[in-house]
């Protein structure tokens, strides 16, 4: 079922469920009452992740306080996609946008990636995730992605499960097409890593090649920034080992 975009979208903590209300909390109420100046008995589209997505009444039972009362279910919950995003952080500002096109490309869990070249990084996990929260509020997204710890290239290989296929884009790759290389997958769970805007290392480079779960692909014959280079490598597995083919 399609999203409604007619109507606004907030993401809650609470559970979902007719006629149970929930007072809103003090950021959600400023948005709400001083951002959206919504009136006594307005109506609003909630979801929290678990319980599908729902229609809720507004209803401010003080001058300080918001109250959503739960009234039908829109949507029913989806299961979480299954693609995994590994991606070395960017600077401030191109990593949020690579985050937000990671959730709208449908990305099940987004797993920060430590490499000797990286140039952004990771000080406040909580922010990362309201950014996340925030794509899928305004992308009708239901199943919220989950946001990991950041870990160093090294450590991930090291535990990284036989099921689950890496494909990485390599910048130095001979070829020019990847769909070729993606044909020949026969996993099921895939998983996409993007290194930093000074790309991989010799050794890392060595180090995924010769891992047994890593896959490398080309990207096209043109050099892609790392933000550009995750929207195409995404698009081009979802149009051929995810749920767009």
């Amino acid at each position: 079922m399609r999203a409604n975009f007619r109507m606004q979208r907030l993401f809650v903590s609470q559970s979902l469920s007719p006629g149970e209300a929930f007072e809103v909390t003090s950021e959600q109420f400023n948005y709400l009452a001083n951002v959206l100046r919504m009136t006594d008995g307005a109506e609003i589209l909630v979801f929290n992740g678990r319980d599908g997505e729902w229609k809720a009444n507004l209803s401010y039972p003080t001058r300080k306080k918001i109250l959503l009362v739960p009234a039908e279910q829109t949507r029913p919950q989806p299961e979480t996609p299954d693609l995994h995003y590994l991606f070395a952080p960017l600077k401030v500002g191109r990593m949020d946008y690579l985050v937000q096109k990671a959730v709208e490309m449908g990305a099940g869990v987004l797993q920060p990636v430590m490499t000797q070249h990286v140039q952004g990084k990771i000080t406040n996990l909580d922010k990362l995730r309201a950014n996340v929260t925030e794509a899928a509020e305004q992308c009708g997204i239901l199943a919220v992605p989950q946001v990991e710890d950041p870990v160093k290239l090294k450590d991930l290989l090291e535990t990284w499960p036989a099921s689950r296929r890496i494909i990485y884009c390599d910048e130095g790759d001979e070829g020019q097409n990847p769909l070729p290389v993606l044909s020949r997958i026969e996993e099921k769970h895939i998983a996409l890593l993007v290194g930093p805007e000074g790309g991989f290392s010799e050794e890392e480079r060595q180090l995924l090649r010769n891992h047994p779960s890593v896959t490398p692909i080309p990207l096209g014959p043109r050099i892609l920034r790392a933000d550009t280079a995750a929207v195409a490598a995404l698009a081009v597995i979802q149009a051929t080992l995810g749920d767009w083919k």
